[in-house]
């Protein structure tokens, strides 16, 4: 009896290992091997809307980080024992010790069709009180300018409206024209020209961005260079302004066409950073105050404004005026005042390019020589009202042609003469 019992507990104690075992292994197997291994650092000092960060070794440039409360920064300033964040929100939530950790992401914007008619932050969160955006594609705000092989040169005019920029001063498809916020804008536009559509791009202004980020500079103690301008503000501009490109028919023949503003203070061009702008981009435009109080708008200066695309991007029917346009021409525009009435032009009034050309040719052919200035207006109103209910097919072969054929020339001489032979001032 007693070797029965000891058998017996022998097997009941080599059960209990075996179901022990079984219920280890179960478990061993079935957990969660992962572990959540985040690079977190702490702030040192925080200031300006500038965090200085500890402990993150591995950050990239440019890098979403994510503080205690959930405030957003970009890491801007990489250095040997700190890193320099820039925070997008309120600095007074945020002290001295608070948890800082990486995202492992780049900046990014959304980007879709539903960003068409929308206000949105730098981030791309909406502003204008409708619906968030939910465009679940998204693209960097720091991509590189396309390369020499996808674009194609210039040869587009993106029509303004505007008869004094459309006439003299052209802009085509796709060229540059003159912190954040501009860099998540033109990744929205870049999204609509790689998909075979035309954008265009304002920065108002990039004196004022270039002005943001000296002071950015400043609080991360980079030396300061030409005007106390940070060292590397030509890099700023060079790169946001090289991404506007016309791309050729192998990348959908798009095109983002970027216009740059910059202030000349005291109208003087010649400054620091209105020069690097002007160095960059293809043309310039510039605005004068003296005009602007004369009562001449838009306030465009002829002579100092340049356009390099001219002659590619210009419509065969606005060429025919280029042999008006030479000396001759700018001496009568700046010793008589009828070309300059006729090229004033009132806010939010665009103008078609078949009907800028008809009351160009009006002015340019010398038939509005003998009306008094201020009666310039008053003709162009009633000239287009005239040419637009009564010559519609004129005007609609003018904007299917696109050139200007003897039989237009004709045919708008005796419009312009039947019409000032009734016309009265």
């Amino acid at each position: 009896m007693p070797l029965e019992k000891e058998k017996d507990q022998e097997e009941q104690k080599k059960t209990g290992t075996a179901e022990v075992s079984s219920v280890l292994e179960e478990r061993i197997l079935g957990a969660d091997t992962s572990v959540n291994l985040e690079e977190t650092g702490h702030v040192l000092s925080i200031g300006d809307y500038i965090a200085r960060v500890f402990g993150l070794r591995n950050v990239q440039a440019e890098e979403m980080v994510e503080f205690s409360l959930g405030l957003k920064g970009m890491s801007l300033n990489l250095e040997s024992d700190n890193v320099g964040v820039v925070v997008f929100g309120s600095d007074k939530l945020i002290k001295k010790g608070d948890i800082v950790k990486r995202t492992e992401a780049i900046v990014d914007v959304p980007v879709s069709e539903e960003l068409l008619g929308r206000v949105v932050y730098a981030l791309g969160n909406a502003t204008d009180g409708k619906c968030p955006i939910g465009s679940k594609a998204r693209r960097r705000v720091g991509l590189k300018a396309p390369g020499v092989i996808p674009r194609i040169s210039v040869w587009e005019l993106t029509q303004t409206g505007i008869k004094a920029v459309d006439s003299l001063v052209l802009i085509g498809h796709g060229q540059c024209d003159l912190y954040l916020a501009p860099y998540s804008g033109c990744s929205m536009g870049e999204y609509f020209r790689d998909n075979g559509k035309h954008a265009l791009i304002v920065y108002d202004d990039l004196s004022k961005q270039a002005v943001a980020y000296h002071q950015i500079s400043m609080v991360l103690c980079p030396p300061p260079s030409h005007e106390a301008c940070p060292r590397d503000v030509f890099y700023l501009h060079s790169h946001i302004l090289e991404r506007a490109a016309k791309m050729n028919d192998a990348f959908d023949g798009g095109s983002l066409t970027a216009l740059p503003l910059t202030e000349a203070q005291a109208g003087d061009v010649s400054a620091y950073i209105p020069t690097n702008v002007i160095s960059i981009t293809d043309r310039q435009i510039f605005l004068e105050t003296e005009l602007f109080y004369k009562g001449i708008l838009p306030a465009i200066n002829v002579g100092l404004s340049v356009s390099h695309v001219r002659s590619a991007a210009q419509t065969r029917v606005m060429k025919q005026f280029d042999s008006d346009l030479d000396a001759a021409t700018q001496q009568l525009l700046s010793h008589g005042v009828h070309l300059t009435e006729l090229l004033k032009q009132g806010q939010y009034s665009p103008m078609a390019i078949e009907e800028q050309v008809a009351v160009i040719y009006a002015g340019v052919r010398g038939y509005l020589d003998k009306l008094e200035p201020s009666k310039i207006t008053k003709f162009e109103n009633a000239f287009l009202s005239h040419v637009i209910s009564q010559h519609q097919a004129l005007l609609g072969k003018t904007r299917t042609n696109g050139k200007f054929s003897e039989e237009t020339d004709a045919k708008l001489k005796e419009i312009v003469t039947n019409f000032l032979a009734g016309f009265e001032a």
